[in-house]
């Protein structure tokens, strides 16, 4: 067969369509349209299939990118399927949702040339919808089943990955998790026009359909004990992620219309499945008609203020302390926002928040609503720890921004198992993460593992995709040798 690859040099790097900003804010559909099968053999042919492959060192599941660029620019699309589900779980979700101007397409040789990356995204999406489409993504079958089980603890992406690699090995299944559906923050935190929710449905479907038992609607240490779940199973999978969000310490940052993101996010998210909300139906997490004020800067604020658009806020503001080169949250996901008609106001912090007056509040038992928040404008000066210039108050120089919801999205924190389950041995951080072994991911209690966001702190859906990867790789090397002396027998 012709060489088809090297394509850099004649072919442009391309993108799939993108929604026009008028069109995609009147729903939560993803913005990105999907490629065609000429355009993403095209795409993929412009990898050079170079010696290193930066991109594939890059990638926290070491996917083999290269190879399956060269299958789809060959055409050879269900071969590079089985290449892509090789190493990754779920390359359909990361292929939406990861930052690959951060990792794989922000380290591609091509790029650093001067070319223009591989739009390797884009691609590793189009290849796993079009092996669903096409009825190449076999059903979860074991060929032995087996009489060990597992118990995982967070049905989010960590906990899932873990649970379909065991799942495969026939190992039994049990996932808890205190939310009504499977998917963690791809169910409840990640909006639709990122991430549509029939993705994620899809794989809970798979996983149980192939015999992984979901008990939802269940909270450890409320509903059911840590110690009776290490009773049931021969190890325990940790895979809680963090949901504890960082709070303000200002004078009335809790007043009516002042919520959390994790709050904001996952009443939006329930919508978009069409439930039941009271908190949408009674206004106070819907920002049709307001004027929103969204206060930080990671991806998390950027979901949030794209969310306050599709439902037709008034107006959306965000305020971040550094500049728009210091950001944490995505570039691109920026760019979407602005496109949109979100307006950044930067180097700002958030000096304390205005209520409105209520007449004989102590009598009514009425709190006072959010008028605004007071602004605190900002400068960078000398440089932390971190090398990164810490900002500075300009003192005199504060203002009032005023609005009728203000979601705060600070960052996550983790909860405190350990009190919360009863379990003081599970031994944590100083920062309140959970302590495992970076290799096999195993606590200090036997038997007991922990992945993704709850060990690392709040990081990316790869990352946990990875750990529950490896932690169930783990535990199968574990049970091979019968070390069983987690369940009771």
């Amino acid at each position: 067969m012709a060489n088809k690859m090297l394509r850099f040099v004649t072919v442009e790097r391309q993108t799939p369509e993108k929604r026009d900003a008028s069109d995609r804010t009147d729903d939560f559909g993803e913005i990105y349209r999907e490629f065609a099968t000429a355009r993403a053999e095209e795409q993929a042919a412009r990898c050079s299939q170079c010696g290193v492959p930066y991109c594939q060192t890059h990638c926290p599941l070491h996917n083999n990118i290269p190879d399956w660029l060269r299958l789809t620019a060959e055409g050879r699309l269900q071969e590079a399927y089985e290449i892509s589900q090789a190493t990754n779980t779920f390359p359909e979700i990361c292929g939406r949702i990861c930052p690959q101007d951060r990792l794989c397409e922000g380290n591609c040789v091509i790029e650093q040339s001067g070319h223009g990356t591989v739009t390797i995204g884009a691609v590793e999406k189009y290849i796993t919808d079009t092996a669903f489409e096409n009825g190449w993504v076999p059903a979860i079958a074991p060929r032995v089943e087996r009489s060990e089980s597992v118990g995982i603890i967070g049905a989010g992406p960590g906990g899932l990955a873990a649970a379909d690699m065991l799942r495969r090995a026939g190992i039994q299944v049990t996932v808890y998790d205190r939310y009504d559906r499977a998917g963690g923050l791809l169910s409840y935190g990640i909006p639709g026009f990122k991430l549509e929710k029939e993705i994620v449905t899809r794989r809970n479907d798979q996983l149980a359909q192939g015999g992984v038992a979901f008990e939802l609607g269940v909270e450890v240490g409320r509903d059911i004990g840590f110690e009776e779940i290490r009773a049931e199973h021969h190890a325990v999978i940790v895979a809680t992620g963090v949901y504890k969000s960082r709070e303000l310490d200002e004078a009335n940052s809790n007043a009516p219309g002042v919520v959390r993101a994790i709050d904001y996010l996952t009443v939006s998210s329930k919508k978009y499945f069409g439930d039941d909300v009271p908190e949408f139906e009674s206004g106070e997490m819907d920002a049709h008609g307001k004027r929103v004020v969204v206060i930080g800067g990671g991806d998390t604020a950027m979901d949030c203020v794209r969310t306050a658009i599709r439902q037709g806020a008034t107006s959306v503001k965000c305020l971040y302390r550094r500049d728009r080169a210091n950001m944490p949250g995505s570039q691109r996901e920026v760019q979407n926002a602005e496109e949109e008609g979100v307006e950044f106001v930067w180097l700002t912090a958030p000096g304390g928040f205005e209520v409105h007056p209520v007449v004989d509040t102590a009598e009514t038992g009425q709190v006072a609503p959010i008028k605004g928040v007071t602004v605190q404008k900002m400068r960078l000066g000398e440089a932390d720890a971190t090398g990164r210039q810490r900002p500075e108050i300009i003192e005199g120089a504060d203002y009032l921004e005023e609005a009728d919801l203000v979601i705060k999205a600070l960052g996550f924190e983790p909860e405190d198992l350990p009190t919360l389950w009863g379990a003081p041995e599970l031994e944590v951080t100083r920062w309140g993460t959970v302590k495992a072994d970076f290799r096999t991911h195993e606590t200090g209690l036997d038997g007991v593992y922990a992945v993704g966001d709850i060990v690392r702190g709040a990081s990316l859906v790869v990352w946990a995709i990875r750990d529950g990867r490896e932690a169930a790789e783990a535990i199968l090397d574990r049970l091979a040798v019968g070390q069983t002396t987690v369940a009771a027998e």
